[in-house]
Formats: C-alpha cells, structure tokens, sequence
C-alpha cells in the first residue's frame, strides 16, 4: 500500500535537510536524460530547493535521438540546463586506450557513464553544487548502474524506492506522462533496460516487495544478478592493520 503522496513529501524534507546539513545554500547538479528517473530526481529537488537552486546537465554522445525529452524536462522544471556532449572525449580516450589494449565490448559500454559522471562533477565544482544520483532500488538490486557512473552522487533520494514506486511519485509531482512513461532505455547500446536484464520491472517490483513471482526462471535470474552485484551497494573494502 504505497502512499506516493505521504512519501514524496519525506523525500522532499530529506532533501532539505541534507542540503541544510551537507551544504547549505549549495545546487543541486543532476545529469537529465529525459527518463523517469532524472525527471522525477530533478523534480523533488526543484520541490525542495526552488527551481533556481538546480542544473540540469544534458551529455549526449554524439546525436541522442530522445533529447527533446531532456529539453522538455528543463522547460517544464524551469531549471537551467547545460548540454556537453562528450562523444569526442570519448573517442580521444578510447582511442588511446585500444593503441594499448584490447578493448572489452563491456568496457565500451561503461565509460561513457563514467565519463559522463566526470562532467557533472567538474559542473558541480564550478557551480557550488552537489551531485544527484539518480538510481532506484530496482535497478540497484540486480546490479544494472556502472559503479563510478551513474551509480556514483552525492546524495541519493531514490534508492529505496522502487520503478513503479518512483513513477507514481511522478505522476503526484505532476510531471508529463511521457515522461513518467518513456520506455527505459540505458541510452548507451541501443536496448530498453527490460530487454538487457530480461524481465520486466513488474516482476523484478513485485518480487523485490512480497517475494512472489510466477517465472522461476526469471526468479533465479533476479537472484543470480542480485547476488552478483552485491559489491556495488557496499564501501569499498579497507584493510584495517592490527596495530
């Protein structure tokens, strides 16, 4: 029985006070890609902050055909938006890279988010800010974030909340449907999140809240992901010397 309304306002005191606490006065720099998350991310800090305290940064890699989505958020927000596109660093350092390696496919995939979280810092940095990481807890609970890309933040505000949780919560902040309800694709190989993990965010939702699910094929690959990819919600591990 999730309350999206009840929810949405904790989330949005949260927000005020790690900003009260973690800096006071700072903005909130979130990377906008014109998905569900970053809109309903970028508009609970709008909610808490005002919309003059959050920058919306937008970092195409070469032409993005959905970025249209990404400049509709901004309008709708009333937020200031910086475009980057980064695809001629990312040539640059794949280029270097290979005349070394071999390049990985996954490897290829990963460095753009990477590169991507490089820009919002340097963003941040100059314009007094703090980083928004924009992940929900169903993508976090099978693994589907790159570790120092997009799973990296400063603060997070939906972490603990699920794809459909996160939706309603979007539809109650008033943010357009086609927005709330653009297909999730990871905007990087040209797959929708659900065809990449291989079940829907239904299944993967209700299983994470009531353990049910009816494909156990599908179980057993949620679980194996889950299990897999544990490192990537932990600290990193430290060695602590016997002194």
């Amino acid at each position: 029985m999730f309350d999206a309304v009840k929810v949405k306002e904790q989330c949005v005191n949260w927000i005020k006070n790690f900003f009260e606490e973690n800096g006071k006065g700072c903005n909130a720099v979130i990377g906008i890609s014109g998905g569900k998350d970053s809109s309903v991310a970028a508009a609970l800090c709008v909610e808490a902050l005002g919309k003059d305290r959050v920058i919306g940064v937008l970092m195409p890699k070469g032409k993005q055909f959905d970025i249209d989505m990404a400049y509709l958020l901004c309008e709708h927000l009333g937020i200031k938006q910086i475009e980057i596109n980064i695809e001629e660093t990312y040539n640059a350092l794949m280029n270097e890279i290979s005349s070394k390696i071999d390049i990985s496919e996954q490897t290829k995939i990963n460095v753009s988010p990477r590169i991507r979280m490089t820009t919002l810092y340097a963003v941040s940095q100059s314009f007094n800010g703090r980083v928004v990481n924009t992940c929900n807890l169903s993508e976090d609970w099978v693994g589907y974030s790159t570790r120092y890309g997009d799973a990296a933040g400063d603060f997070s505000p939906m972490c603990n909340l699920t794809v459909t949780e996160v939706k309603e919560i979007g539809r109650v902040l008033g943010l357009p449907d086609v927005l709330v309800d653009k297909v999730p694709i990871d905007g990087l190989c040209g797959k929708t999140d659900e065809e990449n993990l291989g079940f829907t965010y239904a299944e993967l939702d209700k299983y994470i809240r009531t353990g049910e699910i009816e494909d156990l094929n599908k179980k057993e690959l949620i679980d194996k992901k889950h299990k897999a990819n544990l490192f990537k919600l932990q600290l990193m591990p430290c060695f602590k010397p016997e002194i």
